[in-house]
């Protein structure tokens, strides 16, 4: 699937909703404000698993692409993706997910690895930690990286920087949503696209940072 800009940035006209049609499930997601020129689409009820159809559909169907990979582990950061994640081991027959916290507890002991990432839902650059035991547990290992939506690929690069950290060779990536024009990588597979809404003058901004001019 190759998106194209037209369908990852648009205009906000002062939409209440956008909908999204991910394996023939279509859902209405909140439009809510992340900056001062920019909107999403609000994923939180679908992949808290509050939506239990939906996160078994997605996550059967992304298990087939990722069955390919052949990975030995799942890493996922908290919380969103969890349920996805779970659904997907299952699928695999993974024993056990790995997951990478937002911050240090105190039971870690100075026994972890950590990274920050920054990400379009949140102000500040935030940590991701992977306990010593888990990291072990992926050295040499087969990873595949799996989030709910990629938009600027922070929190992907930041889990791709521990799977590294750990030794551990990433096979894939995967998510349910490809957000926004800002990953450019060619390799994350994907099931559908959430745009964002800008006002118009980012959209024009966007436009010639992305060479769109028509």
């Amino acid at each position: 699937m190759k998106a194209e800009f037209k369908d990852l940035v648009k205009i906000y006209r002062y939409e209440k909703s956008f909908t999204t049609d991910v394996c023939g499930l279509k859902r209405e997601l909140p439009i809510r404000r992340v900056d001062k020129d920019m909107w999403i689409a609000s994923n939180h009820r679908l992949v808290l698993g509050r939506d239990v159809e939906f996160t078994k559909r997605v996550g059967e169907e992304l298990s087939g692409s990722i069955k390919d990979f052949n990975p030995d582990y799942l890493i996922t950061a908290e919380f969103k993706s969890l349920p996805l994640v779970y659904k997907i081991s299952e699928q695999l027959c993974i024993q056990e997910m790995i997951v990478a916290r937002k911050d240090v507890k105190s039971y870690m002991e100075n026994s972890y690895i950590e990274t920050l990432v920054k990400s379009i839902t949140t102000a500040e650059p935030q940590r991701l930690v992977l306990e010593s035991d888990q990291a072990e547990k992926i050295s040499g290992r087969k990873v595949a990286i799996v989030d709910d939506v990629v938009s600027t690929g922070g929190t992907l690069l930041g889990l791709e920087k521990l799977v590294e950290k750990a030794r551990g060779i990433i096979t894939c990536k995967a998510a349910v949503w490809l957000e926004g024009p800002w990953y450019i990588g060619e390799d994350l597979i994907y099931l559908g696209v959430l745009p964002v809404f800008v006002s118009e003058m980012k959209f024009e901004e966007l436009k010639k940072l992305y060479g769109v001019y028509k």
